[in-house]
């Protein structure tokens, strides 16, 4: 079981990259922010990956695994627990998303 993400938790891709969350839901929040959910946008900014000499950054975030017992509005919370794919433009697969920090107060199964 691990804690819900909110708007405010710090997501990086394995290359340094920051994940930016984009939340479509607003009316269920935790730790004073926006649950996030697998429907939400995620954008990757900064990566810094190179494939031979050509960069080939983690451009987007496509999620594997959520919370499984509950739902918001039709879509699965993501947790500390959840699974995430960094995309590169092309659709590369080039890395799980890291889980840096998120808030303590609300956790799902």
């Amino acid at each position: 079981m691990g804690d819900l993400l909110n708007a405010s938790s710090t997501l990086m891709c394995p290359h340094g990259g920051m994940v930016t969350v984009s939340p479509a839901n607003s009316k269920v929040t935790v730790g004073g922010g926006p649950v996030v959910l697998d429907s939400d946008t995620f954008t990757i900014g900064g990566c810094a990956f190179m494939l031979g000499p050509n960069p080939h950054p983690c451009l987007q975030v496509q999620w594997m695994s959520t919370v499984l017992q509950s739902s918001c509005d039709g879509s699965k919370p993501l947790s500390m627990d959840s699974v995430g794919m960094c995309k590169a433009g092309d659709g590369a697969v080039q890395g799980t998303v890291m889980i840096q920090a998120t808030q303590a107060q609300v956790s799902g199964l």
